[in-house]
């Protein structure tokens, strides 16, 4: 029987509460494959949920997304064979391992040319601008948008997509020193939101155009003033809660800003049949090989320094995107 290297979580905690355990690997079974992962992506709801803020039932594995090598497929597996180059997100919780059996459905073929590192990096975060850019709201040339966290790891996708795709990004980042990376990544214009009066600055940077639509990720110590900068029937959408969740409204607030539309979406859902995933993806690979999106893996760390990567990660310590290389 082949053996697996997995990070468990026994209890809520610290990055201590992690451990790599030896686990057997069941055989893939109908509509499986049996992974050899080759890198495995970092996202902050990884931490999230090993601290319990988003609780999982115990014990658990952790991580979203990886890419890897098909090692072997169960019976009926066509899309895809042994060899084969791919990677993930929404297979099931427990991506922290050196092998893996997953539903082969949830699996995407990784084109020639990006290194499975850059996939797992980009994959969950990519997906995640994807269907925000061009599901939530259809950004289209003339756009103003607004997105919070410009300098993490789906702001600077989503900066570069946005400013690839004709409009104009104000990037809101939450510290001085973030201001030249947004800058880096397309945005016409940043605004720092430790500044009480940021909203004022963004209207003064795009001559009192507000935003068609407002992607806020930080949540609550943003999206009140997130409604002030939307235009009227504008879209504010909080799909993140970096500082908390956001505060709970009165509808009729929406209406007193502008007759503006609110929504709070995710990943999974817009994934979550087949079809749409490999659909979404091939839109993501196609942004990549035009230069509209570049990963950019920022920190590598041994599946066995699974610890020391949620310190740096939750120290804000490191840029770009980490991978864990089992």
């Amino acid at each position: 029987m082949t053996t697996a290297r997995v990070v468990r979580l026994r209890a809520f905690g610290g990055p201590e509460a992690m451990e790599i355990v030896e686990e057997t690997l069941p055989p893939a079974a109908e509509g499986q494959a049996e992974l050899r992962q080759t890198a495995v992506g970092f996202n902050f709801i990884d931490i999230y949920q090993r601290k319990g803020t988003y609780p999982l039932p115990l014990p658990t594995g952790l991580g979203h997304e990886a890419a890897g090598v098909v090692e072997a497929v169960g019976p009926g597996v066509t899309a895809v064979r042994p060899g084969d180059r791919v990677a993930y997100i929404n297979a099931g919780i427990g991506a922290y391992a050196d092998r893996r059996v997953v539903a082969a459905d949830r699996l995407v073929k990784i084109p020639d040319g990006l290194s499975d590192e850059a996939a797992a990096a980009v994959i969950f975060k990519g997906m995640t601008a994807q269907y925000l850019l061009r599901r939530t709201h259809r950004v289209a040339p003339g756009d103003v948008v607004l997105v919070h966290a410009a300098a993490g790891g789906v702001g600077l996708i989503l900066s570069r997509w946005a400013k690839a795709l004709g409009a104009t990004v104000v990037g809101a980042v939450g510290s001085a020193g973030k201001r030249a990376i947004a800058l880096e990544a397309g945005c016409d214009h940043v605004v720092v939101t430790a500044e009480p009066d940021w909203p004022d600055a963004m209207l003064a940077a795009t001559g009192g155009r507000k935003a068609r639509v407002v992607y806020d990720s930080v949540g609550r110590d943003t999206f009140l003033k997130s409604l002030d900068c939307a235009r009227p029937f504008g879209l504010v959408v909080v799909y993140g809660a970096a500082s908390g969740p956001a505060p709970a409204i009165d509808p009729e607030l929406l209406n007193k800003k502008g007759c503006l539309f609110l929504t709070r979406p995710s990943v999974f859902p817009h994934n979550a049949d087949p079809a749409d995933l490999r659909a979404n993806a091939a839109e993501l690979f196609a942004a990549i090989a035009a230069g509209a999106v570049e990963p950019h893996v920022g920190a590598r760390f041994a599946l066995d320094e699974v610890a020391a990567a949620h310190r740096a990660v939750e120290a804000r310590r490191t840029v770009g995107a980490t991978v864990l290389v089992p």
